[in-house]
């Protein structure tokens, strides 16, 4: 198929179960997206089970492994989705919180990451590198997922900043952390234009300060270079058009630098959106702007929860998997458990935390499609299905277990 019927497809298959979602479920959209989508798949799996001639499954998986998920995802929507999350997130109400957001980016990625490798090795005999390496597959919270499911929560406002800015931010680091071991782990894998990896721990230093201090200096300059040209302009469709190559112009510059893409979106998306409203846009640009970004967000999410929900026709299951995906699902929550409260713990002598802030944030941390996509980047090898099948059940789990019901347990501890 062609890039533009594969497009026309997803678009259909979206919005027809989208609206199958709105008429009969009645789920958050995306969320509800995605159950549909993994319940036609699995109903064609059971069909080709019982009616093997039809090849329903084979044809199902030829066209969802012609869909490169990892590649449209890392250097395609992943730009567009986390400008757009930043965009909307305020610095003055990140400027309060920053602390405990770049705790919990750093030493909480790596705690995490180290938890759920040690973890997973001791569980599956895999090596210990190769383990490390799922635990920073599995680690980062995806902004999409959680940005969703913040605006039907209603929760307190220091809560939502706390639980926006960390998803935006650790999940730029989970990727370079994830790039560093890929090159110790894999030798001449396909690292997504994160530069080659290497051997040693100097090398994997500079790599880690190349791309995360890298992707935000471009950010910065980037989009402050964007405002400079936008505050000479008052013609709302033209400063749209700005807004949008920056988000696309910058994610590939920044690939082709080696530098931190996801970062590089993160930190012009936050400059935009803090100085666009004091001096860079008119009040009519802004409405344009924010329509425009937040319809791009909900379409881009639609078709992203759809491929997450097709994706089950790319796991190789066997009767192991469930019992190592429950593994990596316990493993993945003790592991957001520890990531939020060593950072808040070493904080609270120094500031007040709200009420039911660790249980939240640990329950709200949920996986998307960044950590499915990091996991089919992989290099093929004996480990890849297992990594593959484990990433896929935490990720579901996490979307539709803690996505459904982080609402209710907000409402509950606060």
């Amino acid at each position: 198929m062609t890039l533009l019927q594969i497009t026309s497809l997803l678009i259909v298959l979206a919005g027809g179960f989208g609206a199958m979602n709105y008429l009969f479920l009645r789920l958050p959209s995306s969320i509800g997206i995605l159950v549909v989508a993994l319940a036609a798949s699995l109903v064609a799996l059971g069909v080709d089970l019982v009616f093997p001639a039809l090849g329903i499954t084979d044809q199902a998986r030829a066209l969802v492994t012609g869909i490169d998920f990892s590649e449209a995802l890392l250097e395609g929507m992943l730009g567009l989705l986390l400008f757009a999350g930043a965009l909307h997130v305020k610095i003055e109400d990140l400027r309060a919180e920053w602390r405990v957001v770049a705790l919990m980016a750093t030493i909480g990625v790596g705690l995490s990451t180290v938890l759920i490798g040690v973890g997973f090795s001791w569980i599956t005999g895999m090596p210990l590198l190769i383990a490390l390496t799922f635990g920073a597959i599995v680690t980062p919270t995806d902004p999409v997922a959680v940005l969703g499911v913040l605006r039907a929560a209603n929760l307190r406002k220091s809560l939502e900043t706390k639980i926006a800015g960390e998803s935006l931010f650790n999940d730029g680091v989970a990727y370079v952390v994830f790039l560093i071991l890929l090159g110790l782990a894999f030798t001449g894998g396909d690292h997504h234009g994160g530069g080659e990896g290497g051997g040693g721990l100097a090398e994997a230093g500079l790599l880690f300060v190349q791309e995360a201090f890298g992707g935000a200096a471009l950010g910065a300059v980037l989009g402050w270079l964007t405002f400079r040209v936008m505050r000479r302009i008052d013609d709302p469709s033209l400063e749209v058009l700005l807004t949008l190559g920056l988000a696309f112009g910058g994610y590939e510059l920044a690939i082709a630098l080696h530098v931190s893409a996801p970062i590089m979106a993160v930190v012009a998306g936050l400059l935009i959106g803090h100085t666009g409203p004091k001096g860079g846009m008119s009040e009519r640009t802004r409405a344009y702007v924010d329509a425009f970004w937040e319809l791009i967000d909900e379409i881009l999410n639609a078709i992203l929860f759809l491929l997450i929900g097709v994706e089950v026709f790319a796991i190789a299951f066997d009767w192991s998997l469930p019992g190592t995906g429950a593994a990596a699902i316990a493993l993945a929550l003790l592991a957001r458990l520890v990531a939020v409260s060593v950072p808040v713990l070493m904080l609270r002598p120094f500031r007040d935390f709200s009420q039911g802030v660790i249980p939240i944030m640990t329950w709200g941390g949920l996986k998307g499609g960044i950590s499915v996509a990091l996991a089919l980047s992989l290099p093929e090898g004996d480990w890849k299905p297992l990594i593959l099948g484990a990433t896929y059940m935490v990720v579901v789990f996490s979307i539709i277990v803690q996505g459904l019901t982080v609402g209710a347990l907000a409402k509950r501890l606060t």
